[in-house]
């Protein structure tokens, strides 16, 4: 165990559950345990249970068996239930954001944020459990009634990423919840805590046993291969890369197995002449340093307009070298590690590459002395058209800056890639506003603003950064089938 922790931090850890949950109760994985780092120091935090393809079956045989009951229950029962684990998490925020923190790094301020961003969903299908409806019409030719209504898929597997390790989880598992679907979660291998102590909240909250089930695993390939092959599994979402969503969709098609794909992203940030810069500047802090840039929503590509782009990369650059790198649990930090040693290396090729081609770094541009992961704050100006940075999501805290000449060209560039989960937009223009966020070829756009995540919204992308939406109204449609009943009258 890392030995910079304190005795609180060391409580946290000792308070999470370690082993998986299956069918209601806690057991150990037959592939014995895996360590979980710290990413502030390379040193281990704990172990927990690893899974094997057996133990994920099992999880699966639980989910089937709960099913037909967990779907009769009343909406208002599984509403309450979400109410409940809402209520827990904001009682336990301080705990579950410093958890957070120690096992993915991020800095505790921006961990608390997360912690009530991944509250809202609960407390956002809780009340959409209740609101689960269909509708009643005449036929057209009047001598009938055409009946929907909306039934739950059934069993999914939701699999969660390492960069927001709560609300991920929470974005899938309320809406299966309120849907009235069992599960299997499977979170990233370098951040199980956080779900262990969501599922110990969950099961406090009264969710009957089998509904939620929990298995880890170091080999996730392999242990997840035999459910996706079972054709007693209904449903898979999935975020995380593009790669994996597309071996995931693969897998699938054999049953066809209803999917939803939250993958990679590359996001454009336009800043156009008539803009506020300070406040340009601001967005794009918020878009690129959230989460020290490991973010799929994080804005990835920085297009302004030639006659004040020199500015904003100066602006930029000075706000940036000045955010303070460090452990995530020390108060002052705003700049936390990567996640781990590969994630490094990837951030610090890439600005090598663009280095090497003639980009100029305004500030950062290296890896810092000491243990840890961490890479600094880096502005690149100059940044060629070759360069690999502008091609392949970064997930660091690298904001490269590109010009521009006219609207059809930030059009262009900002479209110019496979992705299309976001794309952000400064402008005071309202003409121009609608005229932009129209022809972007994104599922999601940031208009004067850095953050476009909400409970309330639906969050999902298009092209190679996928298809189907979570949050908002949108979010439980995917856990709900459409049955057609005609009547004869």
């Amino acid at each position: 165990m890392t030995s910079l922790l304190g005795a609180q931090e060391r409580a946290v850890l000792d308070a999470v559950p370690r082993q998986l949950y299956i069918g209601g109760r806690w057991r150990d994985g037959e592939q014995g345990t895996m360590a979980v780092e710290d990413p502030a120091t390379g040193e281990d935090l704990c172990e927990v249970a690893n899974a094997s393809p057996a133990d994920a079956m099992a999880a699966l045989d639980a989910a089937v068996a709960a099913q037909p009951t967990w779907a009769q229950h009343a909406p208002r029962e599984r509403g309450e239930i979400l109410r409940r684990a809402f209520e827990a998490i904001m009682d336990r925020s301080d705990e579950l954001a410093l958890l957070m923190t120690l096992e993915m790094g991020k800095p505790l301020a921006e961990a608390r944020a997360e912690v009530l961003y991944g509250a809202e969903f609960l407390r956002w299908f809780a009340e959409e459990a209740v609101r689960i409806d269909g509708r009643f019409a005449a036929a057209p030719t009047g001598r009938g009634r055409l009946l929907t209504m909306k039934q739950p898929v059934g069993p999914c597997l939701l699999i969660t990423p390492w960069n927001f390790p709560l609300a991920m989880g929470t974005r899938k598992v309320g809406p299966a919840v309120a849907a009235g679907c069992t599960m299997v979660v499977k979170p990233a291998q370098q951040t199980p805590l956080s779900m262990l102590a969501f599922v110990r909240i969950m099961e406090e909250a009264g969710l009957p046993g089998g509904v939620l089930n929990v298995v880890m695993s170091s080999q996730a390939g392999a242990t997840m291969g035999p459910l996706i092959a079972d054709s007693r599994l209904r449903k898979l979402s999935f975020t995380g890369s593009t790669e994996v969503g597309r071996r995931l969709m693969e897998q699938g098609s054999a049953n066809l197995l209803r999917l939803s794909m939250e993958l990679g992203g590359n996001a454009p940030f336009l800043v156009f002449e008539d803009a506020d810069l300070e406040d340009a500047v601001g967005g794009a802090l918020l878009a690129k340093m959230r989460n020290m840039g490991e973010a799929c929503t994080a804005a990835n590509r920085f297009y302004v307009q030639a006659s004040v782009a020199d500015e904003f990369a100066t602006l930029l650059a000075e706000r940036m070298g000045a955010m303070r790198v460090g452990r995530g649990s020390d108060a002052a930090t705003e700049v936390g590690p990567m996640i781990d040693a590969a994630q490094q290396a990837k951030v610090a090729a890439l600005v090598d590459d663009a280095v090497g081609r003639g980009a100029r770094a305004l500030v950062g541009g290296r890896v810092p002395e000491g243990a840890g992961y961490f890479y600094g704050p880096t502005v690149l100006s100059n940044v060629p058209a070759d360069a690999e940075l502008l091609r392949e999501e970064i997930f660091g805290p690298v904001a490269p800056v590109l010009s521009f000449a006219d609207e059809d060209a930030a059009i262009a560039a900002a479209n110019s890639t496979n992705y299309g989960l976001v794309a952000y937009v400064y402008t005071r223009d309202l003409e121009r506003a609608f005229r932009v966020t129209e022809r972007l070829e994104t599922g999601m756009v940031g208009l004067n603003q850095g953050i476009v995540s909400n409970a309330a919204a639906p969050f999902g992308g298009v092209k190679h950064s996928g298809f189907g939406r979570e949050g908002g109204r949108e979010g439980i449609d995917e856990y709900l089938e459409t049955k057609y009943v005609a009547m004869r009258l």
